[in-house]
């Protein structure tokens, strides 16, 4: 069974409670809940981890490099300025999908860029946590 890594960045273990009028209700629980459901459905097994240390994601995204069919990141603040995470994921020859829970061009300026999306297949973003369910389904269809 193919093996996909979602990877959640700084602040997203506070899901639920910060700022649920851009983010929602939904806790980061909750979210990998409906991943687990969600890659049983499409016969895919879920690694789902958050971590607010920059050098533990790119840690995680080159141990990926061996035994992940791809990765799913939601980098939060860490897309508008991290070069380093970008970099890791330049250096892995497995499929990256950037979600964002938020439209992050419907936001502050300095979040309309983001280095993680150069590393990227794709990127969903503004549809909430659905995003990451359908960053899945885009995932089982690029690894299976």
């Amino acid at each position: 069974m193919q093996k996909i890594l979602i990877l959640n960045g700084p602040n997203l273990n506070m899901l639920g409670s910060r700022q649920p009028e851009i983010y929602g209700y939904d806790t980061l629980a909750d979210v990998e809940a409906q991943c687990e459901e969600t890659g049983v459905a499409l016969s895919v097994e879920i690694d789902f981890r958050q971590s607010n240390h920059e050098g533990e994601l790119i840690t995680w995204i080159q141990e990926a490099r061996t035994g992940m069919a791809g990765i799913i990141i939601n980098p939060g603040a860490y897309s508008h300025n991290s070069i380093a995470i970008m970099d890791a994921l330049f250096g892995i020859d497995i499929p990256v999908i950037e979600v964002h829970i938020s439209n992050i061009f419907k936001r502050e300026t300095f979040r309309h860029h983001s280095y993680i999306s150069m590393a990227s297949q794709g990127v969903i973003c503004g549809l909430g946590t659905a995003g990451y369910q359908y960053a899945l389904q885009a995932m089982a269809e690029l690894i299976l």
